[in-house]
């Protein structure tokens, strides 16, 4: 169940590397592996959660009901599986042009989830939390860097609509 759990956050920093590596790289190949990349991360996530409900709580909604009240980790755990839910769901082009400009919003869920998941492995670390704060600063860094562009990106966008209105 751990390794599940492992892979299905790496997969979630790789989908959120995506990005900044074509950036930097201008490898535009990486972006069409993004899609697959955070698929990837879902399945590993549903494993992971298959493990849980099998092993740990022999899929009774009572032990579950238990668990999700007794242990927060448990909880913020089950609740990034819920935010990639969707993202899994509408990730096919189909569901990006019926929900055309929401599409992009809605994916943007997967910022809270990668959150909720090094949440998730810091609260259930016993001990040793030094895996969970790699991750973190990780996620940490690739999300500083998206909020250091947006506000970039609207910074210009301001300026040219001051220009444009002056001119």
């Amino acid at each position: 169940m751990l390794q599940t759990g492992e892979w299905s956050l790496r997969f979630l920093v790789l989908t959120l590397l995506v990005s900044p590596l074509r950036q930097w790289t201008g490898w535009a190949l990486v972006m069409r592996m993004r899609r697959m990349i955070g698929l990837y991360a879902f399945f590993y996530a549903c494993i992971h959660l298959a493990s849980f409900g099998h092993f740990y709580i022999g899929w009774s909604a009572t032990i579950l009901a238990e668990e999700l009240v007794e242990r927060p980790y448990v909880t913020v755990g089950f609740v990034a599986w819920l935010l990639l839910l969707p993202l899994a769901v509408t990730s096919t082009r189909g569901w990006q042009r019926r929900l055309r400009r929401h599409w992009q919003r809605l994916h943007r869920l997967i910022y809270p989830a990668a959150v909720l998941a090094c949440l998730h492995l810091l609260w259930q670390a016993r001990s040793d939390i030094g895996e969970a704060l790699v991750y973190i600063v990780m996620v940490g860094a690739l999300l500083a860097w998206r909020w250091r562009r947006s506000r970039l990106w609207h910074a210009r966008s301001r300026v040219a609509a001051t220009r444009a209105a002056h001119t």
